[in-house]
């Protein structure tokens, strides 16, 4: 659905959906080194959720794919905090947004549309980030990128790759961080997975991977052996920064010993950066190395920091994505995959195909009417053509009619669920089972949100399965409370049935689910609530409920004394719940449904008798003066732009506004101010000159 289209209630749950998706791809890109969707498909994810976010800002969510980068770090490695957060880059797919990326940064710095400004372009490398921390010339660590605050610690790695040096050369400054990519190149690709293949040991998808597996070995003679390469093309802290221009620092990183991309030139127009795009998108095949697009950067280091930074990206870059490739293939068969709340998603199975190096046989179709509404028909047998950008799932873009059989039918979708076989119902624009926790998909998706709400470690989808489908009372987890009931059953069962004595479990792996169930019979309510798996209450509401009614005794006793009155307009407890902020009628009745279910009654019961439940801690961002304070601007700055001014108020914790309310905590006058200045003094509102404003921020403000 168009964004322009959406209500606020459904735009909620999409965001919800969207943070969820995305931290699920993040964690299989960085962790696993795994690429379920294309790289297009991610991005278009990601714009969705920003489209959304900027006609809803007041739905942003507190865990926004908008406001993180990357991951956390593995467990396996040793976490090295980065004293510079080592931001991700906002992506460019057509002309039209480069352009506007360098309309905004003019407008950001109150600079003329004919202003002249200088942007470097290199290649964007698909590789992985390594970040290099160098102190009197020699290297102390390196670390990823992980989630921009916390990286993990792979010095003894990084030492035997040859393009990384040990000691640099010249005079450098006493503390230098170098950023750059690993990675690997297509004949060192071909061959390994020649190699690997020959011994019996996994194939890698694509380069990218190849490299990141390669890098985050625990033993070092692993990595070595891989042929690793890196470029450098940035820095974090620097003692003392040796250029003003970005080019510069590329230059001077380059006589450090570094290899720097030989490609990275000067752009003074959007002309020329647009003209660079378009030759490295014919000739990237002529590479020896796989690059997905283009990055451009702001040259002078002087207004990359007066343009600073936002929560995941930096102002003064933007990398330009090459469109996906297409291949054509063979439509096999159409799964149907029954979700958490029984939603049914047909997935496509079709003929493997190799784009770029990278095995495709799969792709999402959403729901049936992308199957055979809007002018689609796809059938069994069609010839397709699927799309990607790097990764291993694609999407079908298109149908070669002309190809197609002469005994091919139309696609039936299911009357019922193909996991309970019950009656299914429109749900949407697709179908929905009706059975909920009956039906076995939806019990184990439900489980499988539980366990990940929990973060209990140890318990993935497939050991999960292996538990759900177990016939034996000892072993099976049916249901959340089971998860916590495991090690008394398994005390009591026989040896037959000990999970100590099965494939794939040993005591010490076995202890270790132990501990980690253990380690969450204490949650705190937000935690908890969201891990019911309540239709529309993700984590944004959870914690909006946990917020308000802070225990759970305390919400439980509202929902409980919501459901006696079936008059609502009389009922004080769910008018209460229904003037929280987020929580609307739809809401409100998916959390009474819930609880009336007998069923869930039970599981109720039964699982507060297993866990502890901790109240809601109140959410604080710091000792900023102006934390939580809604602050209007009027009149023109001196010192910098509107927007700018809006940035650093966001960083010390307030709200900007455009308008005069009862809600305007402050005012901040510039030159010449506006009609504002009038309704301010008549509403009794705190004012202060741009000067006094400057003065107090200055000694809060950290925007690098």
């Amino acid at each position: 659905m168009c964004v322009s289209n959406i209500c606020e209630e459904h735009a909620k749950n999409e965001l919800e959906r969207l943070a969820k998706l995305i931290y699920y791809y993040d964690r299989l890109y960085y962790l696993k080194d795994a690429s379920p969707i294309s790289d297009y498909e991610y991005d278009a994810l990601r714009i969705r959720n920003k489209e959304i976010e900027m006609r809803f800002p007041d739905l942003v969510r507190f865990d926004s794919p908008s406001k993180r980068i990357g991951v956390e770090g593995s467990e396996r490695f040793d976490k090295v905090e980065h004293r510079v957060p080592m931001l991700s880059i906002e992506n460019a797919l057509s002309d039209k947004e480069v352009y506007e990326f360098i309309k905004r940064i003019k407008r950001f710095l109150r600079l003329s549309k004919e202003s002249f400004l200088e942007f470097t372009v290199e290649p964007k490398i698909d590789g992985l980030s390594l970040a290099l921390r160098y102190e009197r010339g020699e290297l102390i660590y390196a670390s990823t990128r992980g989630d921009g605050r916390f990286g993990e610690d792979l010095t003894a790695n990084a030492r035997v790759i040859p393009d990384i040096p040990c000691v640099l050369r010249g005079i450098c400054p006493k503390v230098l961080e170098v950023r750059g990519e690993v990675y690997m190149n297509h004949k060192d690709f071909l061959d390994l997975n020649k190699e690997q293949k020959k011994i019996g040991c996994m194939i890698f998808s694509n380069p990218r991977n190849a490299a990141s597996g390669s890098l985050r070995q625990f033993d070092v003679s692993v990595t070595a052996a891989r042929r690793l390469k890196f470029f450098a093309y940035g820095w974090g802290v620097v003692s003392d920064i040796p250029s003003d221009t970005q080019l510069g620092m590329v230059k001077c990183l380059s006589h450090y010993g570094f290899r720097v991309n030989p490609l990275t030139e000067l752009c003074h127009n959007a002309e020329s950066m647009i003209r660079s795009y378009r030759f490295f998108e014919k000739n990237r095949f002529a590479l020896s190395y796989e690059i997905d697009g283009v990055v451009y950067k702001v040259n002078s280091l002087f207004l990359q920091k007066r343009l600073s930074c936002l929560s995941r990206s930096p102002r003064w870059a933007i990398a330009y994505k090459f469109l996906p490739e297409k291949a054509m293939t063979v439509l096999r068969a159409i799964d149907i995959h029954v979700g958490r709340t029984g939603v049914l998603t047909p997935v496509a199975l079709f003929d493997p195909v190799i784009v770029r190096g990278v095995v495709m046989k799969k792709a999402t179709l959403h729901n049936d009417y992308y199957i055979s509404g809007d002018r689609r028909d796809l059938r069994l047998g069609d010839t397709v053509i699927v799309q990607r950008a790097g990764d291993v799932i694609p999407q079908i873009v298109d149908i070669l009619l002309e190809k197609r059989l002469n005994t091919s039918i139309p696609y039936m979708f299911p009357s019922s669920c193909p996991s309970c076989h019950s009656p299914i119902v429109r749900y949407g624009q697709g179908y929905r089972c009706i059975k909920g926790l009956l039906c076995p998909a939806q019990a184990l998706e439900r489980l499988h949100h539980f366990v990940n709400a929990f973060n209990i470690k140890g318990l993935g989808i497939e050991r999960i399965k292996k538990f759900f489908y177990s016939v034996s009372s000892s072993i099976a987890i049916k249901s959340p409370v089971d998860i916590f009931t495991l090690e008394n059953r398994q005390k009591c069962s026989l040896d037959l049935n000990k999970l100590e004595n099965m494939k794939g479990f040993g005591k010490q792996s076995l202890r270790k689910i132990y501990n980690a169930i253990n380690a969450r019979r204490v949650v705190v309510l937000s935690h908890f609530l969201f891990s019911l798996g309540i239709p529309h209450v993700g984590e944004l509401v959870a914690l909006r409920l946990a917020r308000y009614y802070i225990s759970y005794a305390l919400f439980e006793n509202s929902v409980k004394e919501s459901l006696r009155n079936k008059d609502k307009t009389l009922n004080k407890a769910f008018k209460e719940l229904l003037s929280i902020e987020g929580i609307g009628l739809v809401i409100a009745e998916a959390i009474l449904n819930f609880y009336n279910d007998e069923y869930n009654s039970i599981f109720l019961e039964r699982l507060l008798k297993e866990i502890t439940i901790l109240d809601e801690e109140c959410f604080s961002i710091g000792n900023s003066p102006f934390l939580g304070k809604t602050i209007v601007f009027t009149g023109c700055l001196k010192a910098m732009s509107r927007a700018e001014a809006k940035t650093r108020i966001k960083n010390l914790g307030a709200k900007a506004a455009n308008s005069i309310s009862f809600k305007t905590d402050l005012l901040v006058i510039g030159s010449a101010p506006g009609l504002k200045l009038k309704k301010a003094a008549d509403l009794g509102i705190q004012m202060m000159n741009e000067e006094e404003w400057m003065a107090i921020i200055s000694s809060y403000d950290h925007v690098h």
